[in-house]
């Protein structure tokens, strides 16, 4: 009868549980995300997984051979041209990320510790200019970058040349400025939400305690701020792996990146399936780099408390 009696009233427990559950904000909640989230997550889920299968495949002129391969992935990993695409843009994107990162950084912590009531004028004005096309953004700097451009202009002006410069334009540092300049705000707005999170006692409470500025910035407020930090940086680092728009416009022959190839493989050269493996060995390979740039970070934090 005991056990029997204990039985009951675990089911009785459990009915009871299940039944608070159901009532409970939480699960409302859940029922309310679950159909918005399922249909994202399907839209998310199944482009990759047709890009995956057509990197197994091969293409025969207008048709497609299903017959499983590694041809295309043999392709993407030993051709010269495809792994200098692939480093490039891998350089590229970190080398964008880094310097996005070091200059919004300095941008959010005086709109967080300094922009007293205007902070989100302060916002707002940052985000006015991204209101414009992306497209113009990047014109802009052909135009500022150009042979007959303003910076050589400008140079020329001030005496620092006698004619105007090539080396400005068409090139992998075009590339590195124009993308920074496009990924600036989204990389601001993530580290000014982690540096608004940082409890300001604890930086009275470093100054009490004999650090100065520079030393309470360093041991307090930097390594609280790192989330902020890593999300900027992978907010940056993840698209511009995959921009072709840039480097088609201000990069030339020598920004060239892998989603230029990618774009061929897709348009004029018409192989889905090279397409797609190169698509899948970015899609690693990005993650892969972003995976240790975030480890660094956070060992970079742990050290500096």
């Amino acid at each position: 009868m005991t056990v029997a009696a204990e039985r009951i009233d675990a089911i009785v427990h459990e009915r009871a549980r299940r039944q608070s559950f159901h009532q409970s904000e939480q699960f409302r909640g859940l029922a309310l995300i679950s159909p918005t989230f399922l249909y994202a997550f399907i839209l998310l889920l199944l482009p990759i997984v047709v890009v995956i299968a057509h990197s197994f495949w091969t293409q025969n002129y207008l048709t497609i051979d299903r017959t499983l391969t590694l041809a295309n992935y043999r392709t993407a990993l030993t051709d010269p041209m495809y792994l200098d695409h692939l480093m490039r843009s891998l350089g590229i994107s970190l080398a964008v990320s880094i310097a996005t990162v070091v200059l919004a950084y300095p941008i959010a912590y005086y709109i967080s510790f300094h922009g007293g009531r205007h902070k989100n004028l302060w916002l707002f004005v940052i985000m006015v200019p991204f209101w414009t096309s992306y497209l113009l953004r990047v014109m802009a700097w052909k135009v500022i970058l150009g042979y007959q451009g303003v910076l050589n202009t400008g140079l020329i002006g001030l005496g620092l040349i006698s004619e105007p410069s090539s080396a400005l334009l068409y090139n992998t540092p075009a590339v590195v400025i124009a993308l920074t300049h496009a990924w600036a705000a989204f990389a601001i707005l993530p580290i000014f939400v982690s540096l608004e999170k940082v409890d300001r006692s604890l930086l009275e409470a470093a100054r009490d305690l004999g650090d100065g500025p520079v030393r309470a910035f360093v041991r307090v407020t930097l390594p609280l701020s790192m989330p902020g930090v890593i999300s900027a940086l992978l907010i940056v680092m993840i698209p511009t792996v995959g921009d072709y728009i840039t480097p088609r416009l201000v990069g030339g022959t020598e920004g060239v990146m892998i989603a230029n190839a990618i774009q061929t493989q897709f348009g004029r050269a018409a192989n889905w399936p090279l397409g797609a493996a190169l698509s899948v060995t970015t899609m690693v390979a990005v993650t892969a780099v972003a995976g240790l740039a975030v480890l660094a970070l956070r060992a970079l934090a742990r050290a500096m408390r």
